[in-house]
């Protein structure tokens, strides 16, 4: 029993839980996870006295209660003992600041003492020295003096010594004629000593000229003068009466110059082949310093082993692959690259140049100055000379690929320099000095300079494209050239003597090229893009096959011909080295209107317009085969005008006056030929409707009055056989000119706009002929809605085809043949005295033109119109029509 009550007063007071300041210390410590821990001891202790048996429980706080109460007893000790601590250590960190500012106070003084001597030690230094005699602070500056004393004497002694040297050697030289001083100290073979004796001889060289003027007198250099060497000339004055040997100065010293210069030269021409950069750099200064150093920087390039093998191979001719310069030739071919042997000569040039500015560098003092000559001679000899024969190769197969061939070169080279230029050269890796990226640029406009000489590249680049394009359009200008201007067909003129007419225009077109300066592979491409075959004999010219075609617009050729363009453009652009831009631009603007524009677009429209005006005359049924001329033609206007605004007139951006003259003269072309279109789809309206009308009239006067008889047949009939074909013909020209005319744009949609208006105005002056029976009503009413149902099938105007629009007026006049009496009396008592009475008729006012002829907006017909119709009624007689009339 008493085991069982301390069991359970175990559970019911269980113990509180322990903790340290470790474990609030631990950097794993988190707020939440002490309390759920507390939380959680106490809820397990609770759950083991109830047991499971124990069921739902009423929850019991004061575990939980005693739990927290005993953590905050214990946490307010810990927070006790942590304030202690805090104390004590915040009093040790006092005391280490008052110990760390004191021995900083320590050592700011020690420091002020330092510097303090360090100044008074520096002052006596640099004083004279203090009243009373006493010397403290003179040491320094005497020093100091006694150094300099020391320099300007050895200068003073150096220079005596060179003048002493110098006056010994011009002793020697004015009367012994030798100058065995200079020669030995040139012989001691040091650097110093060559630079020694080039500063003395040319000292000497300027005493002679003062001293001796006799011998630097032009008219006294002769071989047989009394004053040269070894000969007896007068010195003084010429009455002293003495005579005696006088030495040419001048000569002896620049003989001795001339030793002292090859001997430097053969000396670094010696180090050069050793690699000795030191010693080219002493010898190529001595140079420098004697004569300005021209004669070692030319022993340098002259000598050059590049310059020597590429001597050699300047002389070997452009080879190159025959099909490699054929494609060249060919216009509708890919430019192909730089010629292989120009472009080894250029990655060699990369190369070499790369190299030898590194060694430039280090073997001149100059070295900019050297430099700039290598460049000079690489582009002026080596490349120039490959150039002018790789472009003398190219001109002789075609203009094309001469213009071709001058693209990619310079292309090249210009990617050459660009390459130097990012390498540095001399200053590698440094960027290139301004000096030098000047010259290269220099050497790269004087290589294509003249290939650009006033307008010379312009004016090639034109006979090139027209040259191409007359080839291109020689069957077209050719039948057209001898079209006949007779009243027949567009298709019979273009097949009419095709093969005898293309024969005789090639003959004489071979005989043209065959006279011109052309190269036989120009002359090849030309007939070739002629559409010519080649024939080895002339006098057997091989048959040609002229079709249909030929004289047809074509919009592949457009696309040819602008493509030519462009790439001339564009190569213009890359090649051109001046402001001529706008100008060349205006060029070729000129060029493409007067071949692509007035040659080609407008003698096709002149050809279809003769045609079309050939089928006025109303004799046979007109065909339209002029009107796909015309599609293709509207097309191929686009396609120019498309290329003139997006690439020759924003090029010509620079000049105001330029870019106004190419839009103007672009304008005025545009506006011929959509005159010349606009004439031929009148031409169109016109022929069609001249038939329409022809066709008309062949209606018989008693179509529309069938026999009684007849009546049968006549019912069972759907049209008239005019209305059959009239709708059959109407049909034909709808299906070719949608066919023949560009689908977007009015143009189609106003051609057949206006033939359905023309049309109905025929049909309505046409049923005002022919008098009307019942059953001739009714056939009036079928014929009158074919009419309007074909008319309206067309993309017209929805004004002219919509309810109530212009052609609804057929249908009703078809009605006035077969309405009685007092359906009659109302359309003529409608709205305002209108027939139709319906909204949107504006009945009582005639159809916009006068009449029911007019092409107006209104629909309606008034009623004087509907008194024109029934009046051809047969019945129109009968007392009920008259009565109806009359009070109407």
């Amino acid at each position: 029993m008493s085991s069982q009550l301390n069991a359970a007063s175990r559970s019911v007071f269980p113990k509180g839980p322990s903790f340290t300041l470790e474990d609030f210390s631990s950097r794993d410590y988190i707020v939440k996870e002490f309390i759920e821990a507390l939380s959680d001891s106490t809820i397990s202790n609770r759950r083991s006295i109830l047991g499971p048996a124990s069921g739902n429980q009423p929850f019991d706080p004061k575990p939980l209660i005693r739990t927290f109460e005993h953590a905050q007893r214990r946490l307010g000790e810990l927070s006790g003992d942590l304030e202690i601590k805090e104390n004590e250590l915040s009093a040790a960190v006092r005391r280490a600041e008052a110990q760390h500012s004191q021995n900083l106070n320590t050592l700011g003084k020690k420091l002020k003492q330092a510097i303090e001597s360090f100044q008074q030690l520096d002052t006596s230094l640099h004083t004279t020295g203090l009243p009373g005699g006493e010397l403290t602070g003179a040491t320094g500056n005497m020093a100091v003096e006694t150094g300099r004393k020391l320099e300007e004497l050895d200068r003073q002694r150096r220079r005596a010594l060179d003048a002493h040297f110098l006056l010994e050697c011009w002793d020697g030289v004015s009367n012994r004629g030798e100058i065995t001083l200079l020669e030995n100290l040139r012989r001691s073979g040091s650097g110093e000593a060559k630079v020694r004796s080039a500063h003395i001889a040319r000292q000497l060289l300027r005493i002679s000229q003062r001293l001796d003027p006799m011998n630097w007198n032009e008219s006294g250099r002769g071989g047989n003068e009394p004053h040269k060497n070894g000969h007896i000339a007068p010195r003084g004055n010429a009455t002293d009466g003495t005579n005696e040997f006088r030495w040419n100065t001048r000569e002896i010293i620049e003989k001795f110059s001339e030793t002292l210069e090859k001997d430097l030269l053969k000396q670094f021409d010696d180090f050069y082949r050793k690699a000795n950069f030191e010693g080219m750099k002493d010898c190529a200064t001595v140079l420098q310093d004697f004569n300005g150093g021209a004669s070692v920087v030319a022993l340098f390039v002259n000598q050059h082993q590049f310059f020597i093998d590429r001597s050699q191979l300047v002389t070997e001719e452009v080879g190159g692959d025959p099909e490699s310069w054929e494609t060249l030739a060919d216009p509708d071919a890919e430019a192909s690259g730089v010629e292989p042997s120009l472009q080894s000569l250029i990655d060699e040039v990369r190369v070499i140049v790369q190299e030898e500015s590194a060694i430039i560098k280090r073997a001149f003092p100059n070295y900019e100055q050297v430099l700039g000559k290598f460049l000079q001679r690489v582009f002026q000899q080596s490349i120039q000379q490959r150039l002018e024969m790789v472009l003398e190769k190219a001109n002789s197969v075609s203009s094309l690929a001469f213009l071709r061939s001058l693209q990619s070169s310079r292309s090249s080279i210009s990617i050459l320099v660009d390459e130097l230029k990012t390498h540095g050269l001399t200053e590698h890796p440094e960027t290139i000095s301004s000096q030098t990226s000047l010259i290269l640029d220099q050497q790269l406009e004087d290589l294509f300079v003249p290939y650009f000489v006033g307008s010379s590249y312009i004016e090639r680049e034109k006979r090139t494209l027209e040259e191409l394009y007359t080839s291109l359009l020689f069957k077209f200008t050719t039948f057209h050239s001898r079209r006949k201007k007779a009243t027949t067909t567009f298709m019979a003129s273009l097949s009419k003597s095709g093969s005898e007419l293309l024969t005789s225009a090639r003959e004489a077109y071979i005989s043209r090229l065959e006279s011109s300066e052309l190269s036989s592979t120009q002359k090849r491409v030309l007939l070739q893009v002629a559409g010519l075959k080649e024939s080895n004999d002339l006098a057997k010219p091989n048959d040609i096959i002229f079709t249909e075609e030929d004289g047809q617009p074509s919009i592949t050729y457009v696309k040819r011909m602008l493509k030519w363009l462009a790439e001339a453009v564009g190569r213009g652009l890359e090649l051109s080295v001046n402001s001529e831009t706008p100008k060349d631009m205006l060029t070729l603007l000129n060029l493409l209107l007067s071949l692509m524009g007035e040659g080609y677009l407008e003698v096709c429209l002149d050809s279809a317009l003769e045609a079309a005006s050939a089928q006025e005359s109303g004799k046979a049924e007109p065909d339209f085969a002029y009107l796909p001329a015309v599609r293709d033609s509207i097309s191929i206007a686009n396609l120019m005008v498309m290329c003139i605004n997006t690439l020759l007139i924003p090029l010509a951006a620079g000049s105001v006056t330029t870019r106004r003259d190419m839009e103007k003269k672009t304008n005025l072309t545009i506006v011929r030929i959509e005159e010349k279109i606009n004439s031929i789809e009148q031409k169109v309206i016109d022929t069609t409707l001249m038939w329409v009308n022809k066709i008309l009239s062949g209606q018989k006067k008693n179509d529309f009055r069938p026999k009684e008889g007849d009546n049968t047949a006549w019912l069972e009939k759907l049209q008239t056989p005019i209305c059959a074909s009239l709708c059959a013909f109407l049909t034909r020209v709808h299906g070719i000119a949608i066919k023949s005319l560009p689908v977007s744009g009015t143009n189609l949609r106003q051609l057949l706009t206006e033939i359905a208006l023309g049309t109905r105005i025929l049909l309505l002056e046409h049923f005002k002929r022919f008098i009307v029976n019942g059953p001739g009503g009714l056939m009036v009413t079928k014929d009158m809605t074919q009419y309007a149902d074909l008319l309206k099938s067309w993309d017209i105007d929805d004004q002219i085809k919509g309810p109530s629009g212009m052609l609804d007026v057929l249908l009703e006049v078809g009605s006035l043949f077969v309405i009685g009496p007092e359906a009659l009396r109302e359309r003529i008592r409608g709205p305002g005295g209108a027939t139709s009475g319906r909204p949107g008729n504006n009945a009582g006012t005639s159809t916009g033109r006068g009449g029911p002829g007019g092409t107006g907006a209104e629909a309606g017909l008034s009623a004087q119109d509907v008194r024109a119709y029934v009046s051809r009624r047969e019945d129109s007689n009968t007392p009920a029509m008259q009565h109806m009339l009359n009070v109407s």
